[in-house]
């Protein structure tokens, strides 16, 4: 099982959970009941999984394609340590991870 914690926008609180290896973080976060959208469902259409990984993390990530990085420039408060959710693979490498949710989003469902 990989550990990921889950920070606030205002960083108060955190939530750890576990999950299967090689699932997407998104999903994962869904499943918490995290507020990430995923309007597309993973299929890199939109921006609203855009997560904020903690600097120290960033690192071990797989480096973004250039279609997540377009898409990232969509991202409402976006930073040099946005990714999205969809494209984060859980692995053994990732445990620990932990990603906050940023302050702004956008929603694209209208909610």
């Amino acid at each position: 099982m990989i550990r990921v914690r889950f920070q606030s926008a205002d960083g108060e609180r955190v939530r750890e959970v576990e999950a299967a290896e090689g699932l997407p973080l998104l999903e994962v976060a869904q499943a918490d009941g995290q507020p990430l959208e995923g309007t597309c469902e993973g299929q890199m259409a939109c921006s609203t999984c855009h997560v904020l990984v903690a600097p120290e993390d960033f690192a071990r990530l797989p480096r973004a394609s250039e279609e997540e990085e377009d898409m990232l420039d969509l991202a409402a408060g976006a930073t040099r340590y946005s990714r999205l959710a969809c494209q984060i693979l859980l692995t053994a490498e990732l445990d620990g991870l932990t990603v906050r949710m940023p302050a702004e989003h956008r929603d694209m469902q209208g909610r």
